[in-house]
């Protein structure tokens, strides 16, 4: 089991990014908010790590706080809620979001992420409300995501928010409709991945 990676971010292509340490790349794949933590750190990073084993692969997933893994641990025991889900339920909200959805009985703002529909959002809502009672996973969370360090360009960091969304699963034409009138020129990519997700959970 891999719990801890400790190296240079050598690629980024939300929502994978490729760690090397000591000159073995790890590809790990994490939520958007780490990734907006991540651009606020320079030379060495350190992720939290779970690693899921299918029949045809083995899988990293990285995060910058404990309370994103113990979060993403609890969604991928709820039935119907795969590795992929969970990283996108935690690129749309925060942690601390997320219970709030929870305790409120918000199945519309569950229904608002890519691949949550009604049935899933109800057994979230359920199984959900059971797993965080009495848990602490949401104290201690930073909390507004860092703000994004790479510099604009453009219609390059449209492209690669327009992939970056299809990646966590949306459509392409809703990625292009949640892109559809953000400043582009003003704003990096993963400037633009965070206005376009904080758009569709409205």
């Amino acid at each position: 089991m891999i719990g801890r990676l400790r190296g240079r971010i050598v690629e980024k292509q939300p929502p994978r990014l490729v760690i090397d340490v000591g000159g073995v790349g790890y590809e790990v794949d994490a939520p958007m908010s780490t990734f907006f933590a991540l651009s606020q750190q320079a030379g060495e990073v350190t992720l939290l790590t779970q690693m899921v084993v299918r029949e045809d692969a083995i899988l990293l997933y990285g995060f910058a706080e404990d309370a994103e893994r113990r979060l993403f641990r609890e969604l991928i025991k709820v039935s119907g809620v795969g590795a992929k889900l969970a990283l996108t339920v935690l690129s749309g909200m925060s942690v601390a979001d997320f219970v709030a959805t929870i305790e409120a009985d918000d199945a519309a703002r569950l229904t608002g992420l890519p691949g949550v529909g009604k049935k899933t959002a109800a057994r979230l809502l359920v199984e959900m409300r059971d797993k965080l009672s009495g848990t602490d996973i949401a104290p201690g969370l930073n909390g507004a995501p860092a703000q994004a360090g790479l510099e604009p360009d453009g219609s390059g960091a449209r492209a690669d928010a327009r992939h970056a969304l299809i990646a966590l699963g949306y459509k392409p034409a809703e990625a292009d409709r949640l892109l559809r009138g953000i400043d582009t020129e003003s704003l990096d990519s993963e400037a633009l991945i965070r206005e376009a997700l904080k758009r569709a959970v409205r």
